[in-house]
């Protein structure tokens, strides 16, 4: 084809604590892809892995996605197009891709930030918030943290990301159809707990 992404056309059947779960189309509202929002380190990419194989579709993460297009990562991308230029490809991307059929999807942290975005991830799928707390972020991003152009280059991780969450947990909450906790739990236990929200639903 184009080369563009494409996607199932239907969601197949699902192991899910030790029962099968047919998925079709009247499960979760009507919308058949899910898209994972949250801040980083809240674990949108493992979860959101665990999410696709378990119902047998096709996962994507947007930021691997960027990159994988421009053939750059997203630090050189925030140093030669700043933020705004970051932003602007994510808008595109998400757009292309929120039109998708039956779909995991895992965005960056700031994707919330754009209206164009939350209304595209709302109309389009169901959205699943993995909320953390700053503490289990700041454990998660400082192993990574060069590879995170908002908390590469301060002093004070931990206080970069209490602003950033400031900001963003009112856009994550109206966004979200659902919201999951992460602290100290497994990544299973968390798939496990989305897939339960949307076949319950």
């Amino acid at each position: 084809a184009s080369g563009r992404l494409r996607a199932a056309a239907s969601f197949r059947a699902a192991q899910h604590t030790g029962r099968c779960l047919l998925l079709s189309l009247p499960i979760m509202f009507g919308k058949r892809s899910v898209f994972l929002i949250g801040p980083m380190g809240s674990g949108k990419t493992a979860v959101g892995k665990q999410i696709a194989r378990r119902l047998r579709m096709p996962f994507i993460d947007t930021d691997a996605e960027i990159e994988r297009r421009t053939g750059a990562d997203i630090t050189l991308i925030f140093e030669k197009e700043g933020e705004s230029g970051f932003r602007e490809r994510e808008r595109e991307l998400i757009d292309e891709l929120t039109q998708l059929d039956a779909l995991v999807l895992s965005t960056g942290g700031g994707a919330i930030v754009l209206e164009q975005n939350r209304r595209a991830l709302k109309e389009r799928g169901v959205v699943a918030y993995l909320e953390t707390s700053i503490e289990q972020q700041t454990v998660r991003v400082m192993s990574g943290r060069q590879k995170r152009p908002l908390v590469a280059n301060v002093a004070n991780p931990s206080q970069r990301l209490a602003e950033l969450m400031q900001q963003r947990q009112p856009l994550y909450q109206q966004t979200a159809d659902l919201s999951v906790p992460t602290d100290g739990r497994r990544v299973s236990v968390v798939a496990d707990d989305i897939i339960r929200a949307l076949t319950d639903r």
